[in-house]
């Protein structure tokens, strides 16, 4: 992959994750918060930005969004797809419930 390739890849995950999360928090504020593991500022700023806002902050060649959790447990539950995939995903539900957003980032 080229350089430029990757960097044009990282400007549409970008963007397509600022309009979804934008649209999550402007439809369910306290949902939204706790599926994308950010903060009420973060999404009081989120539901304040208007299209230019967006387009200018996706053009980064920055990744915007990152893995929420660097706990194992919760991406091999996540991931694993030998166990009943609902439970698993339950169990990784409950064990995000119980961290706090600041170490969710």
């Amino acid at each position: 992959m080229k350089k430029n390739d990757a960097y044009n890849d990282i400007r549409e995950v970008n963007l397509a994750y600022l309009m979804l999360a934008q649209s999550m928090v402007r439809g369910d504020r306290e949902a939204a918060v706790f599926r994308l593991g950010i903060s009420e500022e973060v999404a009081e700023l989120l539901a304040r930005l208007t299209p230019g806002q967006v387009l200018k902050m996706a053009s980064t060649d920055m990744l915007l969004c990152s893995f929420r959790f660097n706990d194992v447990l919760l991406l091999d539950l996540l991931a694993d797809h030998e166990r009943d995939r609902g439970a698993a995903h339950i169990h990784a539900a409950i064990l995000a419930a119980g961290h706090p957003v600041s170490s969710l980032s």
